[in-house]
């Protein structure tokens, strides 16, 4: 860890604390939620042995980037517009360095990392995302208007909309709780949180935490998300009906870049009615028609970087090694 090396770098109007190490092609690193780039340093250390240059942003909102106040200051187009400039901005740093990346993604990372690939194609050497696949635009729908529909008002992304409800909760469970209940979070099924019972359980029923995650690590993410608080990771989640009124104008696009697609079996999100045949019957490919690969890992759960880190750096290896 101490070969990491850490910096500030301001974009698109907010500062972003960037991890990085070593050199050779550059390969940008997204985070989910409730991550920061710490999901990455397996990774960042992996890659780097490899001889690529490893670059992690907290995004904004997270860790030791800034967090806009204004809730709709998360959307899409601010966070891809924050990774164009870091790209422009490590880009130059390089003596004719190339201005496309290879991109690896997780969770809203790996959203955004398709967003990116929409939006500028350019950038974008290769992809592999984690988790996320990319969904076509449904005109006729609002996004969150689904998942009441589905799941309820209990549904975890249907309780992060209002302003100030969860963060409240999640103060009352502490920071720690928060954490563990979410990244030990192994059921193949959506994720509930209830008011007084946390994830489906008691607030304090104890989390015992698997070999990939150790009480260091928790202890770095407590670190942070205490400083930073929960609210700028979650206006990402209130912000999924302003990006598909934002993204009309791109309705039917495709992604065409190089892709490779890895998944957990025991993914909520890969176990979301209708996602395993879209995945798998055509329909990711449909809409990402350069994707390559589908990968799809037993007995792992939504943070398979962490989970399997060093098979997900030798996937993201055998991948981009190609180009």
């Amino acid at each position: 860890m101490e070969n990491i090396k850490h910096r500030t770098v301001k974009v698109n109007g907010v500062n972003l604390h960037v991890a990085e190490c070593g050199e050779g092609p550059l390969i940008l690193l997204i985070h989910g939620f409730p991550e920061l780039w710490y999901t990455w340093r397996h990774q960042i250390l992996g890659l780097a042995a490899l001889g690529f240059r490893a670059v992690a942003p907290d995004l904004r909102g997270y860790g030791d980037s800034d967090a806009p106040a204004a809730t709709d200051a998360y959307t899409a187009l601010h966070v891809v517009g924050d990774l164009v400039g870091l790209l422009d901005a490590v880009a130059a740093e390089g003596e004719g360095e190339d201005k496309a990346a290879f991109v690896v993604g997780h969770d809203w990372g790996a959203l955004l990392a398709w967003y990116l690939c929409m939006l500028r194609p350019d950038r974008v050497k290769a992809l592999v995302n984690l988790s996320v696949p990319w969904m076509p635009r449904n005109p006729d729908s609002k996004p969150l208007d689904g998942y009441r529909a589905a799941y309820g008002n209990d549904y975890y992304i249907c309780r992060f909309q209002e302003p100030g409800e969860i963060e409240a909760q999640f103060a009352e469970m502490g920071t720690r709780r928060v954490l563990e209940g979410i990244l030990t979070y192994r059921i193949p099924g959506p994720l509930f949180i209830v008011k007084g019972k946390g994830f489906g359980h008691q607030v304090d029923d104890p989390v015992v935490l698997p070999s990939w995650l150790t009480r260091e690590d928790v202890d770095y993410y407590v670190d942070k998300f205490e400083k930073k608080g929960f609210t700028g990771g979650i206006n990402y989640y209130r912000n999924f009906n302003r990006n598909w009124e934002l993204m009309a104008p791109w309705d039917g696009t495709q992604v065409k870049v190089p892709a490779k697609f890895i998944v957990g079996e025991l993914d909520l999100v890969y176990n979301m009615p209708g996602i395993k045949d879209f995945i798998h019957k055509g329909g990711l490919k449909k809409t990402v028609p350069l994707l390559e690969e589908v990968v799809v890992m037993e007995g792992v759960a939504h943070f398979i970087n962490q989970e399997r880190p060093h098979d997900i750096t030798q996937h993201i290896y055998d991948f981009f090694s190609k180009f």
